[in-house]
């Protein structure tokens, strides 16, 4: 008989916290590091953290991931429990914390099954959730790996910016062209490349609105009109924008499920308050999981 699984998470998965708790999911917190000392990024709502944020201006905090100590501990206790970890991580390309994950484990001299999303935010929810509902209903592990590379494969994230200012200062622009765009007062569509889990550009614009424009146009070409969708629109501080790109997505695209849903704080130091974006999924890859 096969021990449980236990889900583990970070806190760049943008999943609201009932249903963290109704599934079990353990999330290891990133910290923010203020002039003041560090903060886990768990103890801080979106507004207060924005808050924080513009008494800081123009200076802006920077994040640190846990440490292989913390999740060596980690491991070690849910292995105690009589449980089996799955870590499941923001990309490998954006962040170095699913190495600090890999470390840990190694430094527990375990064998920790340690999952690369290729993305975060929504999109990393997305294989969070299924994860731990599928663990619910009794996959195996590699079942539920499995249908992860199909999730990871089949999601989409793709947000735009009000200004390129904290991406470039956290390091995080990939191969966005910031310098100019933000000379020129572009607002790119930013995906998350499948391939290397780094951010790239998908579109452009003038304002957000427009960019909002463009950014359903980029989801409904590499889905079609009718293909049956999960969304989540994600902002910082945008609810009207996000409101408004959640009505276009139903007017342009198959949406069977949606949510609006904030980015969380520790995603919010490298893109500001003025984020506006959604993580889309076909329902079908997920659909007898939820």
């Amino acid at each position: 008989m096969t021990n449980p699984i236990r889900i583990i998470t970070d806190s760049a998965v943008d999943m609201p916290l009932e249903e963290r708790k109704d599934l079990g999911i353990h999330v290891a917190p990133l910290s923010i590091m203020f002039p003041a000392g560090e903060v886990s990024s768990e103890d801080l709502t979106p507004d207060e953290f924005y808050e924080r944020l513009r008494l800081m201006e123009p200076d802006i905090p920077t994040t640190s991931m846990p440490s292989p100590g913390y999740f060596a501990t980690l491991f070690e206790d849910v292995i105690q429990k009589g449980e089996e970890p799955v870590a499941i991580h923001i990309s490998s390309g954006l962040s170095g914390t699913i190495e600090a994950s890999r470390q840990g484990a190694q430094q527990a001299d375990l064998d920790v099954t340690i999952v690369d999303t290729m993305t975060l935010s929504g999109g990393q929810r997305f294989q969070v959730l299924a994860a731990a509902l599928a663990a619910q209903r009794g996959f195996s592990k590699d079942e539920m790996i499995e249908r992860l590379a199909r999730i990871r494969e089949s999601t989409e994230v793709v947000y735009t910016l009000e200004t390129l200012t904290y991406l470039q200062h956290g390091g995080r622009i990939g191969r966005v062209s910031g310098l100019l765009a933000s000379i020129l007062d572009i607002k790119p569509v930013i995906k998350v490349d499948q391939a290397d889990g780094k951010y790239t550009t998908a579109a452009k614009a003038r304002s957000i609105s427009r960019a909002i424009d463009a950014l359903v146009d980029y989801l409904e070409e590499r889905f079609g009109a009718k293909t049956p969708l999960w969304i989540s629109v994600l902002h910082g501080q945008l609810l009207n924008q996000a409101e408004h790109l959640a009505s276009r997505l139903k007017e342009s695209l198959t949406i069977e499920r949606s949510e609006i849903l904030r980015i969380s704080p520790v995603l919010g130091v490298h893109t500001g308050p003025g984020i506006v974006g959604v993580a889309a999924l076909p329902i079908a890859v997920i659909q007898d999981l939820i």
